[in-house]
């Protein structure tokens, strides 16, 4: 008996002892061994991939405050689309920085057949039918005010807006979008977008709600991307869920399940895992998450600094949105994790 056993022995119990020969760290002690108790996995095919569309021709411009992020013109969104698929990523996101010319009050340009959104639709449904494309069909990058709904006298009106996200969403459907996903979050809007898809014919368009986006800190970086930081009178409280609020958001979550989404997202994704674990908990549904870009740049400006490593916490951070419940995330970070996943 060493000197350091002995003194263990006459202050107490032994580990076995108190453990009841019960040592959880004995399917720690090799890789081979945590790789087959592992409860969690992330997948390629859990990823989406939200990348930012510009109009032109072979245009590539990059987001200062998003590393390795770039805006892109309808072309060279086919040609990430083709790269996206040969990685496994089963999805594409796609978000407009409008010209200011088409903007205004009320976001008409939404609506419009050719827009920008439609335009790069078309353009990777062409290239790459076998990949999926969601759209959004809030008015934000298409009003001059930055709001993702018309503006009266201070007021962002819900029915009035439920109305041109509709349009827009049909639009979208009808230039190819497999997935309509209106972050808008008025009252109303899933089942409105429904019913107008099955009336004209695209009954196996999917809706995919932000049933509970908040009011976050974390959209900073988007909103340039998108070009609405400069334009945003107010904030978006009235419409964006409370942060504080759990409950609001299973509501708001059932709402639209009864108006006919057929899966919901959570975003901001990493600040609020306990809503994702809390709805899929709920409703055992297709359930996602966005981690937007504040997320995205807080990692990479991390990494940039020297402060963590990069790879690992972009990993870890994907891997805990699967542990709380995830079918899927939306993630800027997605053909970078495929490469590593399918190296």
């Amino acid at each position: 008996m060493d000197r350091i056993t002995r003194e263990a022995a006459r202050h107490g119990r032994s580990v076995d002892e108190i453990t009841s020969s019960r040592r959880l760290r004995r399917m720690r002690k090799a890789d081979w061994s945590r790789r087959l108790v592992q409860e969690t996995r992330l997948t390629v095919h859990d990823l989406i991939w939200p990348i930012f569309l510009v109009d032109g021709v072979n245009k590539r411009e990059p987001l200062p405050a998003m590393p390795g992020v770039f805006r892109l013109s309808p072309d060279l969104a086919a040609q990430e689309a083709r790269r996206a698929a040969s990685l496994g990523i089963p999805a594409i996101a796609t978000f407009p920085y409008v010209d200011l010319a088409l903007r205004d009050q009320i976001g008409s340009h939404a609506s419009h057949p050719d827009n920008l959104i439609n335009r790069g639709t078309r353009a990777i449904k062409d290239a790459v039918p076998e990949i999926g494309v969601i759209t959004d069909a809030a008015l934000d990058p298409f009003t001059d005010h930055g709001h993702d709904g018309i503006l009266r006298d201070g007021i962002i009106v819900n029915d009035e807006t439920v109305d041109q996200v509709v349009a827009a969403a049909v639009a979208q459907a009808q230039a190819g979008a497999d997935i309509i996903a209106p972050s808008d979050m008025m009252d109303g809007r899933i089942g409105a977008i429904r019913e107008a898809l099955d009336s004209e014919g695209f009954q196996d368009v999917a809706i995919m709600s932000y049933a509970t986006k908040f009011s976050s800190a974390f959209y900073g970086p988007y909103r340039e991307a998108i070009g609405t930081s400069g334009l945003l009178k107010g904030d978006k409280k009235t419409y964006y869920l409370d942060p504080a609020n759990s409950d609001e958001a299973v509501r708001e979550a059932e709402q639209d399940m009864l108006e006919g989404a057929d899966m919901l997202m959570v975003k901001p994704g990493l600040p609020y895992l306990d809503i994702i674990h809390r709805l899929k908990e709920t409703f055992a549904v297709p359930t996602f998450a966005y981690q937007v870009s504040g997320e995205f740049s807080m990692i990479k400006a991390a990494a940039a600094n020297g402060w963590i490593d990069g790879e690992r916490a972009m990993l870890e951070s994907l891997l805990s949105f699967k542990r709380a419940g995830c079918d899927g995330i939306l993630t800027y970070f997605a053909p970078d994790v495929a490469e590593i996943l399918n190296a």
